[in-house]
């Protein structure tokens, strides 16, 4: 990082993989300036590395890189990179993410950052023990949308909170000839719907709700087999017709009992949670539904803009009111100028990489982080427990996330 003559700091970016997730990391470094022109942060776009050499040469033609090679090792050797985006498959998250902290780079990782909670804790361990920031691909977070509703849970505008639904229900592998791609080889996703959705949805009610202590899990793989697709070409959502077929080895469904801990700020709430990747129906139905004793909400990433919230109780207040996401939520101010002009999913990433920064130059750190991570893993791989015990297993707490906890003495909402 360097200090310019205006006062801004530079800070050289590195690029792991220039797939779609690494693109759109590269448009939201792209875009700080017109979102957040006023933090003094200008990404300077490095290095880029991946083994596909047309990839490679997109990185410097298209996103505006300076150089790019196919070993990753290259930005991480590199002095001018100050931060890396991870956005590899996941069986080499764990391995970049190590290598990434050793070698001093603060790391934007997308998740799962490992194939399971021991992975991750390694990362988590290694970025530790090297000082390094680090933030998570945690983008639905950022909705305005759930900021607000975070702030109602804080401030008791539900009463207390009862229970929780969510769901992450997804059509991308619907079709039965859908490309069986590494996301459906355990060695190299680990889990299946579990470890690419539901830690997506531990989050969100661990960010909004706080804690999960304890779940009980159900899960079950809809197709055994799916036509092959070779490592590099084409996406999870291909579909091959006359293919090979080849064992799935995961789950394409899961479902968990959930208790939240006593230090969540909704405290001994309990709610249910569940992922698909092979609904009908559904695009991407990712959302929560909240019920409190004064009133609930809910939020589903189709209708990204919008949180439905009923009142409170009596006959005037029955039923849900339609609020549109809009400047005072969240950071929706800085991408459009009022309700009913929505945000989109490439602006939720745009956030994510203002936090990130904002954390590596020593402010505030509003950004997800590897503890995080490591808690949401921690819950999957309690749920891979219980669906395989048919029993209830309890997930500790992991100090330093930023999960919605209660305040010391905090009487109850």
């Amino acid at each position: 990082m360097r200090e310019l003559a205006d006062g801004t700091t530079e800070i050289g970016v590195g690029l792991i993989s220039v797939g779609w997730m690494g693109q759109l990391h590269s448009r939201a470094y792209a875009n700080l300036k017109y979102a957040y022109p006023e933090i003094g942060i200008r990404p300077r776009l490095v290095r880029a590395a991946d083994p596909a050499p047309e990839r490679a040469d997109e990185a410097v033609r298209v996103l505006g890189y300076e150089r790019a090679s196919a070993d990753y090792r290259d930005v991480l050797d590199d002095p001018e990179v100050d931060v890396v985006s991870i956005c590899a498959p996941n069986f080499l998250h764990a391995e970049i993410g190590i290598a990434a902290a050793r070698a001093g780079k603060h790391f934007w990782i997308e998740k799962p950052v490992g194939r399971g909670e021991d992975e991750t804790r390694e990362v988590a361990e290694a970025a530790g023990a090297a000082g390094v920031v680090s933030s998570i691909g945690f983008n639905y977070r950022h909705a305005p949308a759930i900021e607000h509703l975070r702030e109602l849970i804080a401030e008791g505008r539900l009463g207390r909170i009862t229970n929780v639904r969510g769901r992450m229900f997804a059509d991308y592998s619907a079709d039965p000839n859908g490309a069986l791609s590494w996301r459906f080889v355990r060695g190299l996703a680990g889990s299946g719907v579990l470890g690419d959705l539901m830690g997506h949805l531990v989050d969100l009610v661990q960010y909004t709700l706080g804690p999960i202590a304890e779940v009980t899990a159900l899960t079950s793989t809809v197709y055994a087999e799916r036509p092959e697709l070779p490592m590099g070409t084409g996406t999870h959502f291909a579909v091959i017709e006359n293919g090979v077929m080849k064992p799935v080895e995961n789950e394409d469904y899961a479902a968990m009992l959930v208790r939240l801990s006593g230090e969540a700020v909704a405290a001994e709430a309990v709610g249910t949670l569940e992922a698909s990747r092979v609904a009908v129906g559904p695009r991407a139905s990712y959302g929560i539904e909240v019920y409190g004793t004064e009133g609930s909400a809910f939020w589903d990433f189709e209708r990204m803009n919008e949180l439905h919230l009923s009142g409170g109780r009596g006959a005037e207040h029955q039923g849900y009111a339609r609020v549109m996401a809009s400047p005072g939520m969240g950071d929706f101010a800085r991408f459009q100028p009022g309700a009913g002009t929505s945000m989109g999913y490439d602006d939720l990433k745009v956030v994510e990489a203002r936090k990130f920064l904002e954390a590596v130059v020593g402010r505030a750190a509003a950004n997800s982080n590897i503890q995080d991570a490591l808690s949401a893993a921690q819950v999957v791989s309690a749920a891979e427990r219980s669906a395989a015990l048919r029993d209830w297993q309890s997930s500790a707490r992991v100090p330093g996330t930023t999960a919605a906890i209660r305040a010391p003495h905090a009487d109850t909402l």
